[in-house]
């Protein structure tokens, strides 16, 4: 899939490497619990590619949670923050979910104090649908203002 400025493409075994690299930085984890880089392998996880430089500038999530449901995340590396990428490819992959791939409804979770997430889910469309705290055995900082859901229906995207 393009979009104007990136390649998202399946994530491979290749793409390992800067899989660590990402997770390795303490800003781009700052709000994220880490979990195994091969998690992230899996045809529901999308390299993301910028198209001028050729470099790997993160990745999208786009997988299904539930009948027609579907999980938006992503992450990207620092030097690609601020620049429009994650609303870029989030809104890519809503539009192909929902045109092409039977996609009903798009939900998205993130912490409250993640204020820059939050915009860009946003920018993509998707609206506050709650607020909720979750127990964790080592929280990070700020979960104790809880977690956000964000969401967005068919319905919704094709009145817009």
């Amino acid at each position: 899939m393009e979009t104007e400025r990136l390649t998202l493409r399946p994530m491979s075994p290749s793409d390992v490497d800067e899989l660590r690299r990402l997770h390795a930085d303490s800003e781009v984890m700052r709000f994220l619990d880490p979990a195994p880089v091969e998690d992230y392998l899996g045809p529901s996880f999308h390299a993301a590619v910028e198209k001028a430089s050729g470099r790997f500038a993160g990745w999208f999530e786009f997988r299904p949670v539930g009948e027609g449901v579907v999980e938006l995340g992503y992450r990207l590396h620092r030097e690609f923050w601020g620049l429009g990428y994650a609303t870029e490819g989030g809104k890519a992959l809503i539009e192909r979910g929902f045109a092409t791939g039977g996609v009903r409804k798009v939900v998205a979770t993130t912490m409250f104090v993640n204020t820059g997430s939050r915009r860009v889910l946003e920018k993509c469309g998707l609206r506050h649908v709650r607020t909720f705290h979750v127990d964790w055995d080592e929280p990070l900082p700020g979960a104790e203002y809880g977690e956000v859901e964000y969401a967005l229906t068919e319905e919704e995207w094709q009145q817009r």
